[in-house]
């Protein structure tokens, strides 16, 4: 027997603004009742398959660094137009991890804070 991860979440100060940036990150859909002030907000899995990302409202700020973070793989784009891209959803570098050879990662930060990684896309990788 095993477990199936059912969500990924993030304790925040604002769940729907936080929700909104990572439902643009990922292209997913928050759950048609959630509304601003809202306290949870969920972001559905594409087509019911995969964990869902859930934001919940808690009364302390974030402290320290991330123990567990996101590692995302542009699908359609390089590395680096999608670090762009988040970069006009509200991003913030974090630290860069890109190297002139093409290769590394860039550590961003969402609205909030949250460090997550962008990698290089399957294609380039096979490149």
């Amino acid at each position: 027997m095993s477990s199936m991860i059912h969500n990924v979440s993030f304790d925040c100060a604002d769940p729907y603004r936080l929700s909104g940036f990572w439902a643009q990150v990922l292209d997913r859909s928050l759950r048609p009742e959630d509304q601003p002030g809202d306290d949870e907000i969920t972001l559905l899995a594409p087509d019911g398959v995969g964990p869902q990302v859930f934001f919940q409202r808690v009364p302390e700020g974030r402290s320290g660094k991330n123990r567990l973070h996101l590692c995302l793989q542009p699908t359609d784009r390089t590395r680096d137009e999608e670090v762009d891209r988040l970069f006009g959803l509200g991003a913030t570098m974090a630290a860069d991890h890109r190297r002139p050879d093409g290769t590394g990662w860039a550590v961003l930060a969402d609205p909030e804070g949250n460090v997550f990684c962008v990698e290089r896309s399957a294609a380039e990788r096979a490149g």
